[in-house]
């Protein structure tokens, strides 16, 4: 099967959740045996140099690159005021990527086009016009849940008018775009549900995020210490034996990760992790919220606690930020590394919606996951088995004095998690059921 992919930005690297989705299912269905294109806009947020790319970045038959300015401008941004426009979506359109589709679509004869989120949405006519092949939404969130989340969360005044103005427009193009497809492929089961509700009568399937394992090592890492405080470096891991699914346990309340083959148990859990993009609004906003709410109380308990923070594009106010016991890494090298350097991550999601890849990868490299009720959403991990969970400030400090007096336990909720992620999230398995759901 002939499939062009359409992309917002470059896939790669792999350092945030939408870049993995995309690659490691374009990987499966290259080795399941098709063939694909990618048109991608290389924008100014996440420009890559296009001799950066690896050799072994080799499952496209052909990439093509767009480069676009879409940069967050005050002067853009207050003429859409005097529009019905969502801001969101205009800043995705582009003439030089409207005429690198048309080449492509005339010289292939493809029976998908994928469009990777809905800021792709606005080509469809242009796909129509052009091609033949079945337009499919790859939808990796309900994109005006995400905003309306915010807005709720958003203090009253100027910039809450402003936000729910943006998540009423966005929603209305959404709405909009619903049936403009042939083929509506949620991240999740819930997504794919919620687009039913809004009026989505087209043939669906939900294809989650499914991770490639042989790139989280053997399921048996276990961090030692991370290394002293400081604003790189992180440590590596040894390992354990994963043990056998068990009953909950008592007392828990509501790059490639190194292994060695030495067993060990969890080592000084008193290192918190949190990494993703800080430029995405939820991740910004629930660490905020987290450090401004719990983290005081935290270190309060426990002095000797620290939390390591890495992701793309953190704010400068976040570097100047002086918080006691708290690491500012930026943008880190290898996500997977950094992830295993520390038993524990946090995940203070407030809103959002879709599926959390970095909730993923941390239970696929056996570390013990901290998260709320709606960062789970559509990953049914169960918790205090798989998953610890954590909707308020008393949740997650209790959960993590859980974890600072209990690292006997941790092994095992790390074990379990690598393989909950194993059963279900394995993406050459992923990528079969999509690939049937499309010759149908």
């Amino acid at each position: 099967m002939k499939i062009l992919q359409l992309c917002k930005k470059f896939p790669y690297p792999l350092k945030d959740g939408e870049s993995v989705a995309v690659t490691y299912l374009s990987k499966a269905l290259h080795d399941l045996g098709c063939e694909l294109d990618l048109l991608a806009m290389n924008t100014s947020k996440h420009y890559i140099n296009p001799d950066d790319i690896p050799a072994d970045y080799d499952h496209y038959d052909e990439i093509v690159l767009s480069d676009l300015d879409n940069r967050i401008k005050a002067k853009d941004a207050l003429f859409n005021l005097f529009t019905k426009d969502s801001y969101h979506v205009v800043r995705y359109i582009s003439e030089d990527y409207t005429q690198k589709l048309i080449q492509l679509l005339s010289k292939k004869k493809y029976a998908v086009v994928q469009l990777e989120t809905l800021y792709l949405a606005p080509y469809v006519p242009v796909i129509r016009a052009h091609s033949d092949a079945r337009i499919v939404m790859r939808s990796h969130n309900v994109e005006s849940e995400i905003w309306q989340r915010i807005a709720q969360n958003t203090p009253r005044g100027l910039k809450k008018w402003y936000v729910n103005l943006l998540a009423n427009r966005l929603q209305k193009f959404e709405l909009n775009q619903l049936n403009s497809y042939d083929m509506m492929v949620a991240i999740t089961n819930r997504d794919l549900q919620q687009f039913r509700k809004m009026g989505c009568n087209i043939a669906g399937h939900a294809t989650p995020i499914g991770l490639d394992m042989s790139e989280y090592g053997s399921g048996e890492s276990s961090a030692v210490p991370p290394p002293t405080p400081s604003k790189g470096g992180d440590a590596d891991a040894e390992s354990f034996s994963r043990s056998e699914k068990s009953p909950p346990l008592e007392g828990a309340g509501g790059g490639t990760a190194r292994t060695t083959n030495q067993k060990s148990k969890i080592k000084n859990p008193q290192s918190l992790s949190f990494i993703g993009s800080l430029d995405w609004m939820p991740n910004l906003e629930g660490l905020t919220w987290f450090l401004e709410n719990a983290w005081q109380t935290i270190i309060e308990k426990h002095p000797n606690i620290t939390l390591h923070i890495a992701g793309r594009n953190t704010p400068d106010w976040l570097h100047k930020k002086a918080m006691q016991n708290v690491i500012i890494h930026g943008e880190v090298e290898d996500a997977r590394e950094f992830i295993t350097a520390h038993p524990i991550m946090i995940v203070p999601l407030l809103s959002g919606s879709g599926m959390r890849v970095k909730i993923l990868e941390s239970m696929a490299l056996s570390r013990v996951t901290i998260t709320t009720t709606l960062g789970l959403e559509g990953i049914d991990a169960e918790a205090d088995t798989e998953v610890l969970i954590a909707d308020t400030v008393e949740d997650f400090v209790q959960q993590i004095s859980f974890c600072v007096e209990n690292e006997n336990v941790l092994a095992q909720i790390g074990a379990r998690a690598r393989t909950f992620i194993e059963e279900h999230f394995d993406n050459k398995k992923i990528a079969a059921r999509l690939l049937e759901f499309y010759r149908t």
